[in-house]
């Protein structure tokens, strides 16, 4: 959420110390690339659903295997972009009782919030390790009939999304105990300046 006063080019600007920037660096550009990569999924996509529905009204003859292209493509798509939405801050935060706190208590309250994220996307990412190696050792497809699209891509896109997400939140947790310590309210954004 934009706080009144932030204009949308300060999204970007958090201080890291020395130890955390190299980190934070590269898990920056490792979102941002996976973000472009749902991008290009989503507008690949586009084209499936505007073909399969062309081939339904006009030749009544839909494309095969949409229903199950775009089932995976939207779980992949989600995930893909986890990690960015954790760094860039757009995942969602109510922040009705966090303005009436202090700079320093808003902070540690991020702080918890931040560590509530990492353990949900830690059992996120715990919960869908199994079920994708079964994909894989089981060659485990989604569809039946025309087309059928293998699932452990998108069973390993949870897992790696997941994981992303969970270390972004864990660099949010350092970034705002750091604050809180430092006596100082929190950033608007978690990405690195260069």
């Amino acid at each position: 959420m934009l706080r009144a006063g932030i204009r949308p080019d300060q999204l970007i600007c958090i201080e890291y110390g020395p130890p955390q920037t190299m980190i934070a660096r590269l898990t920056d550009w490792i979102t941002r690339t996976l973000l472009v990569f749902a991008a290009v999924l989503g507008f690949l996509l586009s084209f499936v659903v505007v073909t399969d529905v062309i081939g339904r009204v006009a030749y009544n003859s839909p494309l095969k295997g949409t229903p199950e292209m775009v089932s995976i493509s939207i779980v992949m798509i989600c995930f893909l972009q986890a990690g960015y939405a954790v760094r860039s801050g757009g995942m969602i935060n109510a922040d009705f009782l966090l303005v009436r706190l202090s700079p320093r208590w808003q902070s540690w309250a991020l702080a918890v919030g931040a560590l509530l994220g990492v353990a949900f996307f830690t059992l996120v990412c715990w919960g869908a390790i199994d079920p994708a190696l079964h994909a894989w050792n089981s060659n485990e497809f989604e569809g039946e009939g025309a087309l059928r699209v293998p699932s452990w891509p998108a069973r390993f896109i949870v897992v790696m999304g997941a994981a992303l997400a969970a270390f972004s939140y864990v660099l949010l947790v350092l970034e705002h105990i750091r604050a809180a310590l430092q006596g100082r309210g929190p950033q608007p954004s978690g990405f690195v300046t260069d």
